[in-house]
């Protein structure tokens, strides 16, 4: 079947490229695959985040303590919104501790509480980067491929006219060969774009809805942390 397969007029008009066809659908081919590679690695990791951001919020409207932020912190602590948690909390307990030193008890004063704020969002900020950190292959995929494919189309046109030069005769023997690398590599290139930009503006989608959990998370900390240690 294999034998079958790869034996097909398609495959036969690919074996008779010339370089700069194989070329193109090559790095389509590398294109397509990073694509599809990064896409599914993005998605399962969105899907973990969501999961766990889901579960979180369900813990922070019960809790209403530092002990109950501290242990989620600590069982959440490897996953992305538990790292934005951590971070926080440690922020706090630092701010804690040096008011301590300063031999002030009191509850944190509004400087404190700005500097909390400053620490939650910078941890946010981070995570969002962390994940947004690849989706430049899939848009610049998406216009790449398709560049990539007119290069083909035209340089296949460009084959067949000089394949007409060559001959002296503009039958369709002479000129299908070059029509059909224009076609296959137009073909090709939408074949990558196409994919590419759905994924793009799909996992775009996800982290706009994981940055507004993460702002809803942020609400809840601030909630509690208002509550029991703010003026």
């Amino acid at each position: 079947m294999l034998h079958t397969f790869f034996s097909g007029p398609l495959w036969q008009l690919i074996y008779q490229a010339d370089g700069a066809t194989k070329m193109v659908l090559g790095t389509l081919l590398c294109m397509s695959i990073l694509c599809w590679s990064l896409f599914i690695y993005k998605y399962l990791l969105l899907r973990s985040t969501k999961q766990h951001m889901n579960q979180l919020l369900t813990y922070m409207r019960m809790m209403s303590t530092m002990e109950d932020l501290a242990l989620i912190g600590d069982k959440y602590r490897h996953t992305l919104a538990g790292y934005v948690l951590t971070t926080t909390l440690q922020s706090f307990k630092a701010l804690v501790e040096l008011k301590r030193q300063q031999g002030d008890i009191g509850k944190l004063g509004i400087a404190h509480w700005e500097r909390l704020q400053d620490s939650m969002y910078h941890a946010i900020d981070e995570t969002l980067c962390a994940q947004e950190s690849g989706l430049w292959v899939l848009s610049t995929s998406a216009a790449a491929a398709t560049l990539l494919g007119l290069f083909g189309t035209v340089w296949g046109l460009v084959h067949a006219f000089m394949s007409i030069s060559e001959k002296q005769a503009a039958d369709i023997a002479t000129v299908a060969p070059g029509i059909a690398e224009a076609l296959i590599t137009t073909l090709a290139g939408l074949m990558v774009a196409i994919p590419a930009l759905v994924m793009f503006n799909y996992l775009s989608r996800q982290l706009a809805r994981a940055e507004q959990q993460l702002h809803t998370l942020a609400q809840g900390f601030n909630r509690i942390i208002q509550i029991m240690f703010v003026y």
